[in-house]
């Protein structure tokens, strides 16, 4: 597990940032935090790392946001007002999950059951006016390889 300080909104949008330069096409990643902790916010540095131009919203709504960057996929969930995690099934979260995508989950606790492990879990807490993200990653070689390097950059 990898603890990391970030002192504002455009840090937060930096790391998105900084974790679009390493995530593969096929990816799992868990965003986990109160409302307000800056999910939403991570995703659009990422988005916008990866070339996105429009806005980035929640998708608390309508669940998912797809996102077609070049050849690239992603798709922005937000299962905070799912009421079963079967819900999943109905919306078709296989074919999603089965793309070569980037699958990002907020509140992926509304989905136990259904939602394979995630291959990256960021958690933001708040502290203070900032947020610490502890990051807990796979076995994967893209996983493992970025998080030593985040280590080794805060030392």
């Amino acid at each position: 597990m990898i603890k990391l300080a970030l002192e504002n909104e455009q840090e937060t949008v930096n790391f998105g940032a900084e974790l679009a330069k390493h995530i593969p096409a096929k990816a799992v990643v868990f965003l986990i935090g109160e409302l307000g902790a800056g999910k939403t916010t991570l995703v659009r540095g990422l988005l916008r790392a990866a070339g996105h131009q429009g806005s980035t919203k929640s998708p608390t709504y309508t669940l998912v946001e797809p996102y077609t960057i070049g050849l690239r996929q992603f798709y922005h969930f937000d299962l905070y007002r799912l009421a079963d995690p079967e819900e999943l099934e109905y919306m078709g979260i296989r074919d999603y999950l089965d793309e070569d995508a980037v699958c990002l989950f907020e509140w992926p606790n509304k989905g136990n059951g259904v939602l394979p492990e995630p291959d990256l879990t960021i958690e933001l807490r708040y502290v203070g006016e900032s947020r610490e993200v502890l990051l807990t990653g796979s076995e994967l070689k893209w996983v493992s390889d970025w998080l030593g390097e985040l280590g080794e950059q805060k030392c």
